[in-house]
């Protein structure tokens, strides 16, 4: 117990003293967010603020992981797949806010470096972990072998969540927030699963992201870029793989699904009737056109971040107690 509050304490302060060092070379540097001209009116205030600052998240993350848990090569895989999506995440930001271009990289080449992240970590938690191709299945407390479908999953689960965390991270505050809230209910996942390096990584998770709030919390003096949001999403999936509570990971994750899902149905619908079923997506910018305060949106998918995470840990003690 003492390791997770030393982890969570030391990325905390990492975070806190990272943030006052890079966002004035940010600045200097004119690495500054460019706002989506048809995002909502109130954005454009923002352009300019410094971005990539995910660096300032993987930085308290990475070195309490070491310090507390570095003799885990589970950590080390998780810090792989973490630090893997965050140096695609970088390239998208610098291609971006550096080179002026306005897409960054292209589709096909993130999806390869997500692909290559996939393989990896299907394949070291399969063949060095054991985990095996099993999917457990929360509530009756069942696992099914999965064979090789389970490399399928694990692209799912990993594609879906990274792209999740990145859709969600629209508003100040939004991403870095739910993310400390699924990283501290997977702190207890991991040790009811007995699985206490893991449990010390999530644990600096939400430490990190608690003190990069510091900065990003309404009004923003920093951005986390994709940076951030893809090596975040990168975290958490490969947590729920090596716990093996990857359909767990969709309750903990809630706010995440619902504002991929919005996407998802707002192209469906528009593609099919013309119509759109939100005033934007993903559904934050729903509420903000809605006439909702940046604030008051953020704080209500923190209190979802809360419910789900929350429902998540309810359903997994009711997973334990019928005898998983």
């Amino acid at each position: 117990m003492l390791n997770l509050l030393y982890a969570a304490g030391t990325a905390f302060a990492v975070a806190l003293l990272a943030g006052p060092l890079l966002i004035p070379v940010l600045k200097r540097l004119k690495f500054g967010q460019s706002i989506r001209q048809e995002g909502p009116e109130r954005h454009y205030a923002k352009a300019g603020t410094p971005t990539m600052g995910g660096v300032i998240i993987l930085t308290a993350l990475a070195i309490p992981s070491i310090l507390f848990a570095g003799k885990s090569p589970q950590v080390w895989l998780a810090l792989f797949v973490t630090l893997g999506h965050g140096l695609i995440g970088f390239l998208d930001d610098f291609i971006k806010v550096v080179l002026k271009r306005s897409l960054g990289l292209k589709a096909r080449q993130k999806l390869l470096g997500q692909i290559i992240m996939a393989l990896a970590l299907a394949y070291i938690a399969t063949t060095y972990f054991s985990r095996g191709t099993d999917l457990w299945i929360p509530f009756w407390g069942i696992q099914i072998d999965l064979g090789i479908g389970y490399y399928i999953l694990i692209f799912l689960v990993l594609v879906g969540t990274t792209n999740a965390v990145n859709l969600t991270d629209g508003l100040d505050g939004l991403a870095a927030g739910t993310t400390t809230l699924a990283a501290a209910a997977y702190t207890l996942i991991a040790v009811s699963f007995a699985k206490p390096e893991l449990a010390v990584f999530c644990a600096a998770l939400a430490g990190a992201c608690l003190g990069f709030l510091r900065y990003n919390a309404y009004p923003a003096k920093i951005f986390m870029g994709d940076t951030g949001s893809l090596a975040l999403g990168g975290a958490l999936a490969a947590v729920a793989v090596m716990t093996k509570t990857e359909l767990l990971l969709i309750i903990v994750g809630g706010v995440f699904v619902l504002e991929a899902l919005s996407v998802i149905i707002q192209v469906i619908s528009f593609k099919l009737t013309g119509q759109r079923v939100f005033r934007m997506s993903p559904i934050h910018h729903h509420f903000e056109l809605s006439g909702w305060s940046e604030t008051k949106v953020v704080k209500a998918f923190w209190l979802a971040g809360t419910v789900f995470a929350a429902l998540a840990l309810l359903i997994l003690t009711a997973s334990h107690t019928g005898g998983m």
